[in-house]
């Protein structure tokens, strides 16, 4: 139960966002927090990282769908003793809700923190690189050989 709290929470969290981004600013519009460090910049995002894939809605769909019956099917297998993995996949889950639930209204994704240095993001991105991030850890260094049958 607490990942789901924890999934539904990336997605309200990163829709409330979202939305005030869409309704606060114009499409293009920047705002300095720290000036030549950190901007909420409104951007539309056809496409994935980068902007790679773009305009590939169905495509993007599909992968989500993918991710969402993997996510039912392997979170039972994984036995108590490892919540941060659980939490892995309550982020991942919840930020792909978040990116699908864009793409499906409006065939792109808005993003909005801006760094400078990289391109801009949103919640629900940073909740997947992060879901992702403690996956592939737990799964490299922290799982018990007899726990890999997952």
């Amino acid at each position: 139960m607490p990942i789901l709290f924890l999934t539904v929470a990336v997605v309200i969290l990163d829709q409330l966002a979202k939305y005030l981004v869409q309704s606060k600013m114009v499409m293009g519009m920047s705002i300095p927090i720290v000036s030549n460090i950190f901007h909420i910049t409104y951007v539309q995002n056809p496409g994935a990282a980068f902007g790679i894939f773009e305009h590939r809605t169905i495509f993007f769909v599909i992968i989500a769908v993918g991710l969402f019956v993997a996510a039912l099917y392997f979170y039972p297998k994984i036995p108590q003793g490892y919540p941060a993995l659980r939490g892995g996949i309550g982020l991942l889950v919840g930020g792909a809700a978040g990116n699908l639930i864009d793409r499906i209204t409006t065939g792109y994704v808005t993003d909005y923190l801006d760094f400078r240095i990289w391109p801009v993001f949103n919640i629900a991105d940073m909740a997947i690189v992060t879901g992702v991030g403690i996956i592939v850890y737990m799964l490299m260094y922290k799982l018990d050989k007899e726990d890999e049958t997952l």
